[in-house]
């Protein structure tokens, strides 16, 4: 009787007792929880470290790198492996780019430039010291601008050259027909830069200037030929132009 109340009372106090304990173990169970969370957020920060140490590595060398966890029996787990890969940027598409690129630069330049350059030209630059008139009683149809021997003759306007070399009276000359049909002449040159057919712009180098044929010194004689053969004025028909020459009234 006495043992069967002592027994009663002990499984009393063991049940008392047992709410704790499993208090106590649920305690320990949730403690090894946060820890293990822990330690797979150490081990996570862990890995980005040691890719961007791996990444900065292979910056160093240039190589392009790609970055994998690997469960390989022979690496380590939770390691990185570095791996080559090729690189997202073809040479080839790179090189088109650039050549592209230059082209529009180069065709935006050539395009200012034609902006820019003039319409019309002064044949020469230098003294005037004949103009368009009669002199010695026959007719003098163009002007004579003075300037030194190999002194630049440029055309006075877009067109094509129909003849350069010799001529009766000039000794060298060069004719060119404009795209109006204006036909403008420079003789007595020293040399000629250009040839039959050629297509010139306004201000670009034709001739140099020089003392040949019937000359009475260095100069450039420049006519202006309307319909092809009617000469005029070259003074009047190059400030039509925009175009001054020196020396004249």
């Amino acid at each position: 009787m006495l043992r069967t109340t002592l027994n009663n009372h002990a499984q009393k106090q063991a049940q008392k007792r047992a709410p704790k304990g499993r208090m106590a173990i649920a305690a320990v169970t949730l403690g090894a929880t946060v820890i293990g969370g822990q330690a797979v957020l150490m081990s996570d920060t862990t890995a980005s470290a040691n890719n961007n140490i791996a990444f900065a590595a292979a910056s160093a060398t240039g190589e392009d790198v790609k970055f994998a966890a690997t469960a390989d029996s022979s690496t380590p787990a939770g390691t990185v492996q570095v791996l080559n890969v090729a690189r997202a940027l073809d040479p080839a598409a790179y090189t088109q780019q650039l050549a592209t690129a230059q082209r529009f630069t180069d065709e935006r330049a050539a395009r200012e430039a034609a902006l820019r350059r003039p319409l019309f030209a002064l044949p020469t630059i230098g003294v005037l010291t004949s103009t368009f008139g009669q002199r010695w009683g026959t007719l003098h149809g163009g002007i004579d601008i003075a300037a030194p021997i190999g002194t630049p003759i440029v055309a006075a306007g877009d067109g094509e050259v129909i003849d350069s070399g010799p001529a009766a009276g000039f000794g060298l000359w060069v004719r060119i027909r404009h795209d109006d049909g204006t036909v403008t002449v420079y003789g007595h040159n020293d040399t000629n830069m250009v040839s039959v057919g050629q297509r010139v712009q306004a201000g670009q180098q034709i001739a140099t200037v020089g003392n040949r044929g019937f000359s009475t010194g260095p100069h450039v004689h420049f006519e202006v030929w309307i319909n092809g053969d009617q000469k005029i004025d070259p003074i009047g028909w190059l400030a039509s132009k925009g175009v001054e020459v020196f020396g004249s009234q």
